[in-house]
């Protein structure tokens, strides 16, 4: 052969060369780390999915459009008082007293509690059967009969017509005080009913 002798390998083509392409040696701390890679690959990739995935859903749920509050339904909207006509008095009731009923009922919403029922005049008191407090059930027509008993008839305006009742109701939004008008015949009454017991009370009084 001619003087030309053994091809010598380039610098940088030794395996000790490239110190990243040898393989691990076994037994050293790589190659474990290697191995334990290698077999929990597929649960570190699994758990950095779902990172991901959590991440994005809760942005979403932070960033999403906000549903408006329900309004807030007063009593007084659910609520509905009609006048039924005159009723029987109790016995029981004192003089000068006459009673009347009323017809109250609900639409659906939130629950009403009917707290009291009143009228304006200081000379005239009140009661009802049933007593307050009660609930207003969605759906039922509650009749209510009211007794009014005049305590002084010197003190009832001449046209005590008491164009309306107040009725005080309560739900989880709010307590009112409501007036409800009751129409012309329910003036008309409860008016002819005062003026009949004032005169005959009158009528009846001892002359000095």
């Amino acid at each position: 052969m001619s003087g030309v002798g053994p091809v010598e390998p380039g610098e940088g083509t030794r395996a000790r060369d490239t110190g990243s392409g040898s393989p691990p040696v076994p037994g050293s701390s790589r190659a474990r780390l290697a191995a334990l890679y290698t077999r929990h690959r597929r649960a570190v990739l699994a758990g950095a999915a779902a990172a991901v995935l959590l991440a994005g859903g809760g942005y979403l749920y932070a960033t999403r459009e906000q549903e408006p509050d329900p309004p807030r339904v007063v009593p007084s909207q659910l609520v509905r008082v009609t006048y039924l006509g005159a009723e029987h008095t109790p016995p029981s009731a004192p003089a000068r007293s006459f009673s009347f009923a009323v017809q109250l009922t609900a639409r659906p919403g939130p629950a009403v509690t009917v707290t009291r029922i009143s009228q304006p005049y200081a000379a005239v008191s009140l009661s009802s059967a049933p007593r307050p407090p009660f609930p207003a059930k969605v759906g039922f027509a509650h009749k209510i009969v009211i007794t009014m008993h005049v305590t002084n008839c010197s003190q009832v305006p001449g046209n005590a017509g008491l164009p309306f009742l107040d009725v005080t109701l309560r739900n989880k939004f709010a307590i009112q005080n409501h007036s409800f008008l009751l129409g012309d015949r329910y003036a008309q009454d409860v008016s002819e009913a005062v003026r009949g017991l004032c005169v005959n009370a009158i009528k009846s009084s001892p002359k000095p």
